[in-house]
């Protein structure tokens, strides 16, 4: 849209379907957003309108919600989605707090996707073999490249706690500050977005894939989680002895409940079971512990007034608004039933079979389609449409031969 036309209040329209656009491009039938394809009215966030920084000539970007042209959110709106949970925590007299950690990987152009990743080529004339892990010179061979991230951050008001090198090769993680979870949810969109942008100025390619390496951790987007009373900013996990509250039990209650059903809203794509299933600290499990990184839901070592809990199941791969907005109605609904979560494990430990997870796509859709919890917090229209979208790029992937097929099965007798 022109600046004019944006500043002169005029209406951007476009179809319900596109909210059920699938990877690909294509869409489901008609039937799961409206058989007319009417439009969606798309309402510009007045706190989230933001100059492009990296761009040569003035472009700004807004994000928007998508609404009924009656005026109430589109129930197909993910981040519509998200604001209608935290509103169901309002009712309650409570704020949730969250936070995201976003890792991803800088690679070299990669113009034939038959072909591996390869890590760029730094400043020294080396690609880095994959042993700068935590180093605080692991970055120096992309240092223009993340200064520029840097800047574009601070442009577009993206405030950053920690940024460290991963375990990956060519991996890194940002941590951003805790807040809003639409907030959230809105600056991980960004930064994601800002980061793309970014490395194709520099002759590079971020991806946020689950997994994009063989033998190597794949990218997850943790989400750390609390709950305060609006009026007192005061935390409702921990009493006034600093002890663990009901209120924190039964939200890791309602986490490990509805988790196996949601595995399909954290884990979206095909490739996210590949995390999953080698797991390197990724585990697919709904298990819960006291900082053991092994458990589907961690609750850090901190302080009473910072207990919070870490949804570790997310991948980089994740909608951060649909993501957050599961995490975050699966605790409230743990909240309100006063479920009773199982005991924590620590150490190594051997997943009982109530607390495993899907572990391929089509598993995880096929447990969301039997799942009367999904549609009761969100909605029948939302998780069928989901569902078809996400059967589309399925099968879409099941229309392709693999390498290793041609490889290893051409031979079979």
């Amino acid at each position: 849209m022109t600046a004019q036309g944006f500043l002169e209040g005029r209406r951007l329209q476009m179809a319900r379907g596109v909210l059920l656009q699938c990877i690909m491009g294509g869409y489901p039938p008609a039937k799961f957003y409206g058989s007319d394809d009417g439009d969606l009215a798309l309402v510009a966030d007045p706190q989230q309108i933001h100059r492009l920084p990296w761009s040569d000539e003035p472009r700004a970007l807004a994000i928007c919600d998508a609404d009924e042209l009656t005026g109430e959110s589109s129930s197909l709106s993910t981040r519509g989605q998200l604001k209608s949970v935290i509103a169901r925590y309002a009712r309650h007299g409570w704020s949730p707090v969250v936070a995201t950690e976003l890792e991803f990987f800088v690679f070299a152009p990669n113009s034939d996707p038959t072909q591996p990743f390869k890590p760029p080529v730094g400043l020294d004339g080396r690609r880095e073999e994959g042993r700068s892990a935590f180093s605080v010179s692991s970055n120096n061979g992309l240092r223009p490249f993340f200064s520029e991230v840097y800047k574009g951050m601070a442009a577009l008001g993206l405030p950053r706690d920690t940024f460290m090198h991963e375990m990956g090769v060519s991996q890194f993680e940002i941590n951003l500050l805790h807040g809003d979870p639409l907030l959230l949810a809105d600056q991980t969109f960004l930064f994601k977005h800002l980061l793309k942008e970014i490395a194709l100025k520099h002759g590079l390619t971020v991806v946020c894939m689950a997994k994009p390496l063989a033998h190597t951790p794949g990218s997850s987007m943790h989400i750390h989680q609390s709950v305060v009373e609006t009026a007192t900013g005061n935390t409702i996990f921990s009493d006034e002895q600093g002890a663990a509250t009901a209120e924190f039990h039964h939200f890791l209650g309602g986490q490990q409940a509805a988790m196996a059903d949601f595995t399909a809203l954290f884990a979206p794509n095909v490739n996210s079971y590949q995390r999953l299933c080698h797991p390197f600290a990724s585990p697919n499990n709904a298990c819960w512990s006291h900082d053991n990184r092994a458990a589907g839901l961690r609750i850090p070592a901190s302080a009473p007034v910072a207990r919070r809990v870490e949804n570790r199941l997310p991948g980089a791969d994740a909608n951060p608004y649909l993501a957050i907005a599961a995490s975050l109605a699966a605790g409230l609904y743990g909240i309100e039933q006063k479920l009773e979560p199982s005991a924590p494990i620590q150490g190594e430990f051997v997943v009982p079979d109530n607390l495993s997870l899907p572990c391929t796509l089509h598993a995880a859709l096929e447990r969301l389609k039997r799942s009367p919890l999904a549609k009761e917090l969100f909605g029948t229209e939302f998780i069928e449409g989901y569902i078809a979208s996400k059967t589309l790029e399925l099968t879409s992937f099941f229309d392709e031969i693999t390498p290793w097929e041609r490889r290893v099965l051409a031979q079979d007798v």
